[in-house]
């Protein structure tokens, strides 16, 4: 089972689409099999919390906030690394702001 914290490459089921693609994802947490993700993406554009190659990504990317999805275990490909508890404490402060309706 996943660990909040992991960073994933998982089949993400897109509403806008038909199929799945392969994405990299955040766990934020599992609970009775569900797994809630944050995506990930590489557009250093695009708003969220930056992760480095230094601490274990593959490019430099950026934890998409306003991503989220559920997925079962099958969806999980493989886990690439785990965010420092730092970044962790950082992904779930940012998350809870923005639930709250806090403006950052």
């Amino acid at each position: 089972m996943p660990k909040t914290g992991d960073v994933i490459i998982a089949r993400v089921q897109f509403v806008d689409s038909e199929g799945s693609k392969v994405r990299p994802a955040l766990v934020l947490f599992e609970e009775l099999g569900n797994i809630i993700i944050a995506g990930i993406t590489t557009n250093m554009q695009m708003k969220g919390i930056h992760i480095s190659t230094k601490e274990g990504a593959a490019q430099d990317s950026i934890i998409k906030l306003n991503y989220i999805f559920t997925i079962t275990n099958e969806a999980i490909l493989k886990t690439v690394f785990h965010l420092s508890p730092e970044k962790k404490h950082l992904v779930f402060d940012e998350l809870s702001k923005r639930l709250s309706g806090f403006k950052t």
